[in-house]
Order: structure tokens, then sequence, then C-alpha cells
């Protein structure tokens, strides 16, 4: 049995216990739930409700029963390494990969290529993604960090929540942006409408900061190199979607997935965003890393296509 121990500070407080322990211990939010109402989380050394709301201050301790070790099946799947020493592996996911395993997906997916090679990974997220930091969605391609060990992950969690990590994208929008560069700055928050999406203008939220710039100009696209300041579900997808300039590709947000020229049309089977900078610092000396991902045949070829 492993014991985490958490304090909940001012950014955290009123999140429901669920939430709040899903995000800091990398655990599917379905199976913190199921832990709570197994007895296996207290609030203050007291038992509490899936839904309590948490207070600045408020001591949560977590208890892990030990993993079935064929949880997560090691699968022989090539994968592309960027970066790979004692304390992280970094990756570079292709599209149509899941992260890991869930309801729709039992394998195939990135964590079970990662098993099959790294033979130590961090025990937070354990047993379903053991090391995973961050998370790209199913049809984004690029830049993956894992960490190997215990501190190497609190580390680098630590750095993604105080906005220490930088990380860029690239992204073909549909029309055409305003402006060269700017900001969005919303809340994004669960969709009123569907449980699957999420919103800029949600009823409740958190903050969400996208930057970009603009790359290149089309007749009907534009190609964008985006920062996320922050890192909400769905924030590229849904920030630029919210101003009339959705991910061409995106089925959930944008539908747009054809364009149609009056000498050819152009098809889009995956939402065309892709992670290709990232910059931290390594977890153990500190030293700054920088990564790069070259972009992927599908998205040079719609490039190429909308270009000619």
């Amino acid at each position: 049995m492993k014991r985490n121990s958490y304090t909940v500070t001012a950014e955290s407080r009123g999140e429901r216990l669920d939430v709040f322990i899903s995000s800091h211990s990398g655990l599917t939010r379905s199976y913190v739930q199921n832990l709570i109402k197994d007895g296996m989380v207290t609030v203050n050394d007291h038992k509490e409700k899936v839904s309590y709301r948490m207070k600045e201050d408020d001591r949560v301790e977590l208890a892990l029963p030990d993993a079935p070790e064929n949880l997560l099946v090691p699968e022989d799947i090539p994968i592309d390494i960027i970066w790979e020493d004692e304390n992280i592996l970094v990756v570079n996911k292709p599209p149509d990969m899941v992260m890991y395993p869930g309801l729709s997906h039992s394998s195939g997916t990135l964590m079970n290529a990662v098993v099959s090679i790294c033979k130590k990974l961090s025990s937070v997220g354990a047993p379903i993604r053991p090391g995973v930091v961050h998370r790209l969605d199913k049809d984004t391609s690029g830049l993956i960090v894992i960490a190997k060990d215990d501190a190497a992950h609190h580390n680098l969690v630590k750095q993604f929540k105080e906005r220490e990590v930088e990380k860029y994208y690239l992204t073909l929008l549909y029309g055409n942006l305003k402006t060269d560069t700017g900001e969005i700055r919303t809340l994004i928050g669960r969709s009123a409408s569907s449980r699957k999406k999420m919103s800029a203008k949600p009823k409740s939220g958190k903050e969400a900061i996208t930057q970009y710039e603009v790359t290149e100009r089309f007749k009907f696209a534009t190609l964008t190199k985006v920062r996320i300041i922050t890192g909400r579900t769905h924030q590229i997808r849904v920030h630029f979607a919210s101003v009339g300039n959705p991910v061409l590709g995106d089925k959930l947000y944008g539908k747009k997935t054809v364009i149609t020229f009056p000498h050819k049309t152009i098809s889009f089977p995956r939402q065309m965003l892709h992670a290709y900078s990232l910059k931290l610092k390594h977890p153990v000396d500190g030293r700054l890393l920088e990564f790069t991902a070259p972009i992927p045949e599908d998205m040079k070829r719609a490039i190429e296509e909308i270009g000619d």
C-alpha cells in the first residue's frame, strides 16, 4: 500500500475532492471516485464524499492499493524517442494514438509502448498511467515527457503548475485570423450542452491563456504557432473555435474536415495540431532542456495541398 499526502492551496480552493486528487495524482477521475467510495481517501483525517469542496490548507491523504502487475500490458509498438536518461523519457507521440488504456482503448496506447521499453517509471499515476505528467489528445501529435521516478515526476508537475514549462504547437486553422499575433484569454470549463466538450463561456471554469503568431496565410486557412500559458483540457481547440477559426479537422469543435476549392477538395482526417516544441528544466540537475519534433507527414501534406 502506497500513501500520498497533499495540502490544498488557494488555487485549488472550491475544487471537488475527486477533481483535486485526479489533477495532483495523475489518476483517472473514475478511479479516484472508486478510491474515495472505498474509504481510501481522508480529508483532515475524516472521510468525505466525492463532491466535497476543497478548502485552503485542507490535508488530503490518499492510500493506493498495490496495482495488479498485468493491468498495463507491455506491447512492442515502435515509438519515436526524442530523449532518454535515468529520470525522464521524451517521445514524439504519433497522431491516432491514445495516451493510456481506458474503456474504449484497452491496448495499443502510448503507455503500452512505453512500459515495454522502460523497466522503471514513476509510481505516480499508477496503475494505468505511471509517469504521465501531461497529455495530448488522441488525434494531436507531438512531444510528451514521462517521468521515470517519483522525485522527477513531482518536480515536473510543479514546473507545469507554476507555468515554467514552455509548450509550443503548430496548428492549421480554418479561415484567416484577424491579427498576426495575439492572445486569447477566457475561462474554460465543462460545456453545459455536452459532457464531452469544453467551453470558453462556461458557468464556471478556470483561467485559460493562449498566445499565437501567424506563420503563413493561405486563402482558406492560417498556419499558426501557438503557445499555451495554461494547460486546460482542449484549450487550443476551444479557444480558436471560440473566435471563429477552429482547428481544421477537429470533429468536436470545428467540424471543418473538408475544404472544397474550385479545382480540388482537401480532406483532414484528424485535427491539424502538433506539439512541436517543449522547453523545461531537467528535474534533477536543473539544466534547461529544449526538444523539438518534426511535423508529421499528414500535416505536411495538408499544408502543401492548401498552399498549391
